[in-house]
């Protein structure tokens, strides 16, 4: 599933040809993705502006000048890919469900070929007090998250820190991978719990956490399978994994000889040396 820096790449990619400009048509090719399509979808989204696009966790929210947001989630596979000129009158694939031509003649397509995706058309008002928002964590990227505000969401938590930072009433958006590479560059153990990550050792994680999902950001995220930029490029963060799915490999910064090790939590994999981490 695309992590923060993914959907944080496509937002970056989307803003220049969306930001100010005009929905002139929206091409409906299915009923439904995860969830029901906007009823009226198109009646209500044609001939309104995107006046810009921000992000909350990992939905993209498409602010329109009539006061409405369309909340965009991209699940396991979607891609909101940008075409131009003659690109714009290929068929479409079979896995193009939703289709945004623009004003000056950017067409932006929504690919989602396991249609976990979804979008919904809400008040302004209404979204942080919707059901996907209300619960959600702070942002990871915000100024005021540092390692005080991450020691206040993990006290009293029993869970192992890894677990801890997948849930997204915790932190959002920071997903397997980059809780691996973060608690690597922090020297903590995955499986430390949760409420001992206090003092220096919670100002150590939340600056590899900032670092790694900035550093993700700057190289277009991570393409281990469907993730793709608006323009069609891959990100190639993944050449930058320091442990994660590297299990045997030499473990970068230690001497410990055995390599980087994998065990499961909480079904995910997770990728660590129990040397350099503790």
């Amino acid at each position: 599933m695309p992590e923060l820096p993914e959907v944080e790449t496509v937002r970056l990619g989307l803003m220049p040809r969306l930001a100010g400009r005009r929905i002139v048509r929206l091409t409906q090719r299915r009923k439904d993705l995860r969830l029901p399509l906007p009823d009226r979808f198109a009646a209500r989204v044609e001939g309104r502006a995107v006046t810009t696009i921000d992000r909350r966790a990992k939905y993209m929210l498409w602010r329109l000048e009539d006061g409405h947001t369309l909340v965009v989630h991209l699940g396991m596979s979607g891609r909101l890919l940008l075409l131009n000129g003659e690109a714009n009158h290929k068929p479409f694939d079979d896995h193009d469900h939703v289709v945004f031509d623009m004003e000056d003649g950017w067409q932006i397509r929504f690919n989602d070929a396991r249609r976990f995706g979804l979008m919904l058309l809400l008040r302004d008002d209404d979204v942080e007090a919707h059901k996907l928002f209300k619960p959600l964590g702070p942002e990871p990227l915000d100024d005021a998250f540092d390692g005080p505000a991450l020691a206040a969401r993990l006290k009293g938590k029993r869970t192992p820190i890894k677990s801890a930072l997948l849930d997204q009433r915790v932190l959002v958006g920071v997903g397997n991978i980059y809780a691996c590479e973060a608690l690597h560059l922090a020297g903590i153990s995955p499986r430390r719990s949760a409420h001992s990550v206090s003092g220096e050792r919670a100002d150590r994680l939340a600056a590899t956490i900032k670092d790694v999902l900035q550093r993700s950001i700057a190289d277009g995220g991570s393409s281990l399978r469907d993730h793709k930029q608006p323009d069609g490029e891959l990100g190639y963060f993944q050449t930058r994994f320091v442990v994660y799915d590297r299990e045997g490999q030499p473990c970068p910064g230690c001497t410990c000889g055995k390599g980087v090790r994998r065990i499961v939590q909480a079904g995910r994999s997770t990728f660590f040396c129990p040397v350099r981490q503790r």
